[in-house]
């Protein structure tokens, strides 16, 4: 079935990119190439961008002080749940997303059998931007679909909540439509986070977060 599953994925990415995903990765080489930032750049393009490329950077960010409704539907603090002390690797998705949101999720799936014995002492975290919709059941669900195990945790809450959070992490862009792939990694509290942006594989992935851990 995880077969079939990725053959999915893969047709929707490519019939939701279509010539539209041809003429943004363009228009990105384009823009860049005239000097514009890269989180410019993806601003201005659509949520069916499959570009590939990955960009890295470090950022120093302040978590917002909001609560937020875990999967198991305990309400939680955001700051608690990513300050417990093991190293975070996070992302922000929307359950009925059919493109870069379970593209994404795929990939957190194959990191957590790439992680091996360091699988129990990561935290996963993803965090929706489609809040109204995103109820923890709907969450619960969607994470059996990609095999999340017990590190691997999926947030939601209110609208105001959710923006906070992703205008912390710069990825608010006023409509879950115009939402692009990215990921966020951080050793542990008050270390400067990892950004990759791009659908990066999970062989990115596992090295970016060798990478944040061992200049912890």
């Amino acid at each position: 079935m995880k077969t079939n599953r990725k053959w999915m994925i893969g047709a929707l990415a490519l019939t939701g990119a279509g010539l539209t995903g041809l003429g943004a990765m363009a228009a990105t080489a384009a823009t860049m190439a005239d000097g514009m930032t890269h989180d410019t750049a993806m601003q201005m393009h659509h949520h069916h961008d499959m570009t590939t490329r990955t960009v890295r950077s470090t950022v120093e960010y302040t978590l917002p002080a909001v609560t937020l409704v875990r999967d198991d539907g305990k309400v939680v603090s955001l700051p608690d749940e990513l300050n417990d002390g093991r190293p975070v690797i996070l992302t922000f998705i929307y359950t009925s997303c059919t493109t870069i949101c379970p593209m994404v999720s795929q990939t957190f799936e194959e990191l957590q059998a790439r992680l091996g014995p360091d699988r129990d002492k990561v935290h996963l975290v993803s965090i929706s931007i489609d809040p109204e919709e995103d109820t923890a059941a709907r969450l619960r669900a969607y994470a059996r679909r990609f095999d999340a195990g017990p590190e691997w945790q999926h947030y939601t809450g209110t609208v105001e909540a959710s923006i906070a959070a992703q205008r912390a992490f710069n990825v608010y862009r006023g409509d879950k439509m115009n939402h692009t792939a990215v990921v966020f990694f951080r050793a542990a509290p008050g270390k400067p986070w990892l950004r990759l942006d791009g659908l990066a594989t999970p062989a990115e992935l596992l090295s970016a977060y060798h990478d944040v851990v061992a200049s912890n």
